[in-house]
């Protein structure tokens, strides 16, 4: 009987030896570790985890292009930064394009504005033959009355570099378009609806006023 009771107790005691190191095995068992969806998330993430940040604005196009022989004639040099300007992604976005011709001061006040608008017609002339919509392009002459450089010397005579830099076309094409992309599920929400506005109704004999 001692025999049974001591084989017994030395059983029991066996099984709390692997219980106790079992719990030890668990206690030692690293820590998983955090993955990159675990925690607050912002409302600007999408779905795989990368920060969404609004598109930025596309910026104006401006370019000078030069007419330092005096004329009004496209040089190589011209035509090529004007094929760039057609190529842009400023003027597939739509926006109006300006053209704002300039002069130098050799001439009267009266030829030197008209030399200034042949210049800057001359380019528009190009963009409208390389397809662009002769409706979205404004033509400002504005003679000698911007120059870049003095058109004379200090001592009175004329400065040859400086009115060669004045005789010029600054291009600028307009765009506020920015970058499509799909809008986040905050930003859906967001947006609130347009509402109609409600027309008000005349007063009986109240006369209608003039357009």
């Amino acid at each position: 009987m001692r025999r049974v009771l001591k084989s017994g107790g030395m059983v029991v005691a066996l099984a709390g030896t692997l219980v106790l190191a079992g719990c030890k095995a668990k206690d030692d068992a690293p820590a998983p570790e955090a993955t990159p969806t675990d925690g607050p998330r912002s409302i600007f993430q999408e779905d795989g985890g990368e920060s969404v940040l609004p598109a930025p604005t596309l910026p104006p196009l401006v370019m000078t292009l030069s007419f330092a022989d005096g004329t009004d004639e496209l040089t190589e040099a011209v035509s090529a930064e004007l094929a760039t300007i057609v190529d842009s992604p400023q003027v597939e976005a739509g926006g109006p394009i300006i053209l704002r011709g300039h002069s130098d001061a050799s001439g009267d006040g009266e030829a030197n504005l008209e030399a200034s608008r042949a210049r800057a017609e001359a380019v528009r002339d190009f963009l409208v033959e390389a397809g662009i919509a002769e409706e979205r392009i404004e033509v400002i002459a504005f003679g000698e009355q911007n120059p870049l450089e003095p058109n004379a010397l200090p001592d009175g005579t004329p400065n040859e570099e400086g009115r060669a830099a004045n005789r010029r076309v600054e291009v600028t094409v307009e765009t506020g378009r920015k970058a499509e992309r799909e809008q986040t599920l905050i930003e859906t929400l967001s947006t609130p609806e347009a509402s109609p506005t409600p027309t008000p109704r005349a007063s009986p004999g109240a006369k209608p006023e003039a357009q």
